[in-house]
């Protein structure tokens, strides 16, 4: 169900030397370490990541992004960019046709290999970590600033940081939810993932928030000990995983208790959490339907 999306002068080391700077160059340093001189700001970007994609619209950089996934479907505007296909292990020929003066990309060990012959090719990589929230003001900043706009950057920080400071609900005895990544093995969501902390600020408990990863393979037979008062599952059917034997000895399977949320804002850290936290929260109140 949920799937799980400052820069770096491997530019210069690629050209072996360093060009003269200009009084608007930006040095920023990513997410893996690696330092990159930009001559300007970015005017041409290949955003590789979903929430990437939805940081730059928020900057109000909506032309300047040339180049998405198949997966940035937020906001609306982003499906009139041109599409390069997927983010992880993208395919650089795409990209580089779209003469990006400047690429985010998600830092994995999937991407190295395509980072690597992008920056090759002279053109600038940042790459980035974006799996929690707290994630998120860092990211915005290094975009910002790569975009030359710092003072949006902080703006927009703030507005969502007030967004969802009104959205977070409290409960004295938060119930528990039980959140998959995938069934066929079951893999649940840990405490590591931007999932468990939407589950947390709306007033539950992720069933496995104790386990300090993003993701990992669980047995049911640990499902069935925790017991879990919920199980938070993608649109409005119910999960083809319900129907399965092995799952009927978790009550909370057997007996369709199922909080029902849809929506790209649950999949990533981006200027939608609170709209994210506020419509689990709903749903929680409610009881799930």
């Amino acid at each position: 169900m949920v799937r799980r999306l400052v820069f770096a002068a491997a530019f210069v080391a690629a050209c072996g030397r360093s060009p003269a700077r200009s009084p608007a160059a930006l040095t920023l340093v990513d997410d893996a370490g690696v330092t990159t001189v930009l001559p300007a700001p970015a005017r041409r970007v290949v955003s590789l990541i979903p929430a990437g994609t939805e940081i730059l619209f928020a900057l109000g950089a909506d032309s300047a992004v040339v180049g998405r996934t198949r997966w940035c479907d937020w906001p609306a505007a982003a499906a009139q960019v041109p599409s390069v296909g997927d983010g992880m292990a993208p395919n650089v020929e795409a990209v580089a046709e779209r003469q990006p003066d400047l690429v985010v990309a998600y830092r994995s060990p999937g991407n190295s290999g395509a980072i690597g012959r992008l920056r090759d090719l002279g053109i600038p990589v940042v790459e980035v970590t974006l799996d929690r929230q707290r994630d998120f003001d860092r990211v915005t900043r290094l975009l910002a600033t790569a975009l030359g706009r710092p003072d949006a950057g902080e703006a927009l920080i703030r507005t969502v940081a007030a967004d969802l400071a009104s959205s977070i609900r409290t409960h004295p005895r938060p119930p528990s939810v039980l959140v998959l990544a995938w069934t066929d093995p079951p893999i649940a969501i840990g405490g590591g993932s931007f999932l468990s902390e939407i589950v947390a600020w709306a007033g539950a408990r992720n069933l496995f928030a104790d386990v300090d990863q993003p993701s990992f393979t669980v047995a049911i037979e640990a499902v069935v000990a925790r017991d879990p008062n919920y199980v938070l599952v993608s649109g409005p059917d119910d999960p083809t995983f319900a129907s399965r034997p092995e799952w009927k000895v978790v009550p909370a399977v057997r007996e369709r208790r199922f909080l029902r949320v849809d929506g790209s804002e649950f999949n990533r850290p981006s200027p939608r959490i609170g709209a994210a936290v506020r419509a689990l929260a709903g749903t929680i109140a409610a009881g799930g339907r």
